[in-house]
């Protein structure tokens, strides 16, 4: 009697599995789990555009009205800024938006974006990630589409589109991180997830000075139908070239599929049920609750504030060179492209312990950019050396990409989706919080305040950093593995 093809396949996986994985040479050129990291870049780098763009937009929305503005400049710096000629497109329309309408507008983003996470990453963890991921892109987009029009029909229905695209959002980066445990083998998991994830900084270093670009030579609604336009493009070619697991991919070698397969043989579990209890408990997981929230902490605050202090402090319009205010999130992205590359090597050639390399990552990345962030609030009125602390301070960061941000994988990979949902909704407080306490800290605009801000933020980024090196693991916990063995059998 014939043996069943399916037997076949499963008695040659087990023997390729019990050579090793590593035995076969499975290319990285062309290979589909590289080109997934390479679309999902792409994701992200839209993801990142269609989140900031409203910032640069909002600038040329409103009707300037300086002659009511609370003259809070510090007289600290001389001016940097000189005059330039005006050939600004001015055929947008404005609105009569005052500052605090203003903040409503842009926070709402993280009212929604908070709601998604952990019901993203649970979802992506029951029906996988590429449909999750695609139609958070997807909706989003079409809600930018709409921005124009919920901008006319009122500051109501703007917010509310600004809260569901955030709810859109809110599912991405779970659902990614659902699909990286099913595709990223052990050893690649730097490599891979950095590629991917680094699309988010460049799309904020080229969207902020293209967004200033499009709104100076057309309008700030083209702003939104560009990027809305390319988030349905890129969402088309997801839809076509991504499948959820190696197993259903359509076009994925027979090798390539065995060695990502075998790799995570013992990483995986088969159980049904979520265990939410043992989860929780889990220190591992909470050492990176506390690292997320505090070095979005410190991201936030730069995000968010940065332009105000070059302007208020050091009286040097950020705005005016496109280049200067990017370059520190360029920065980020070459290092996070770059540390990704050594984790790995460190771990496979040096055999470094993963937990090893994760948390001198997380030191280098929160530290870091701690002490840099402290130096440029005591540096006085350099403008140019200020730029330098504050983007290696931003630059730094990036290692922590292959630091706690992808330690869910290496605890937890089957729910590695729920818990990036967890840590994310406590990395999305920063954001609603975190610029508000630093405007209330800085009422009079003096060096002084700001000193305070930066000394806050970097006191917060250091303990995240000795919170994590202190209780963090780097196997996968027992509570993730309940089943596995009685399934493999």
């Amino acid at each position: 009697m014939p043996i069943p093809r399916s037997t076949r396949l499963e008695e040659g996986r087990k023997t390729f599995c019990l050579l090793g994985a590593d035995s076969l040479v499975v290319p990285v050129c062309c290979s589909t789990r590289y080109n997934l990291a390479i679309i999902a870049f792409f994701g992200f780098f839209i993801l990142y555009a269609l989140r900031v763009n409203l910032s640069v937009a909002l600038v040329d929305m409103v009707y300037s009205n300086k002659s009511m503005e609370r003259n809070t400049t510090s007289e600290a710096c001389p001016e940097h800024s000189a005059p330039i000629e005006d050939f600004h497109n001015r055929t947008g329309k404005k609105y009569h938006w005052d500052a605090e309408t203003q903040g409503w507008i842009l926070g709402s983003f993280f009212y929604g974006y908070i709601i998604t996470q952990i019901p993203g990453g649970y979802v992506a963890s029951k029906v996988g990630g590429k449909l999750l991921l695609g139609f958070g892109i997807l909706g989003t987009s079409l809600l930018t589409l709409l921005t124009p029009i919920a901008a006319d029909l009122g500051v109501g229905f703007l917010i509310a589109v600004r809260a569901l695209e955030g709810l859109g959002e809110g599912v991405t980066f779970p659902a990614m991180h659902a699909m990286w445990a099913s595709w990223a083998p052990p050893l690649e998991r730097s490599k891979l997830l950095s590629i991917s994830y680094a699309g988010a900084q460049l799309g904020t270093v080229i969207s902020l000075p293209l967004s200033g670009i499009i709104c100076f030579y057309m309008n700030w609604t083209y702003v939104f139908y560009f990027f809305g336009a390319l988030g349905i493009l890129w969402f088309i070619l997801w839809m076509w070239l991504v499948s959820d697991r190696p197993e259903t991919h359509k076009t994925i070698s027979v090798s390539e599929k065995e060695y990502i397969l075998c790799s995570l043989k013992d990483q995986l579990t088969a159980q049904k049920s979520v265990p939410w209890i043992s989860m929780l408990k889990s220190l591992p997981l909470w050492s990176i609750v506390v690292a997320h929230f505090s070095y979005n902490w410190t991201f936030y605050t730069l995000l968010t504030l940065l332009p105000t202090y070059m302007k208020e402090i050091l009286r040097f319009d950020a705005q005016e060179n496109g280049f200067l205010s990017a370059l520190p999130y360029f920065g980020c992205w070459v290092c996070m492209l770059l540390s990704g590359q050594v984790a790995d090597y460190l771990r496979v050639t040096w055999n470094f312990s993963t937990v090893w390399v994760r948390r001198v990552f997380s030191l280098i990345g929160m530290i870091g950019p701690a002490v840099f962030l402290v130096a440029a609030g005591f540096i006085g009125c350099d403008y140019y050396l200020a730029i330098a602390f504050l983007t290696i301070s931003t630059t730094l960061g990036g290692f922590c990409t292959s630091g706690f941000s992808i330690n869910h994988l290496d605890i937890a990979p089957s729910y590695a989706g729920i818990l990036l949902g967890i840590t994310n909704s406590f990395g999305t407080i920063p954001g609603m919080i975190g610029p508000v306490i630093a405007k209330s800290l800085t009422p009079n605009n003096t060096v002084e305040e700001w000193q305070m801000v930066f000394c806050i933020a970097a006191g917060i980024n250091v303990f995240g950093a000795l919170f994590f090196t202190a209780f963090s693991r780097g196997e996968v916990q027992g509570w993730a593995l309940n089943n596995y063995h009685r399934h493999l059998n």
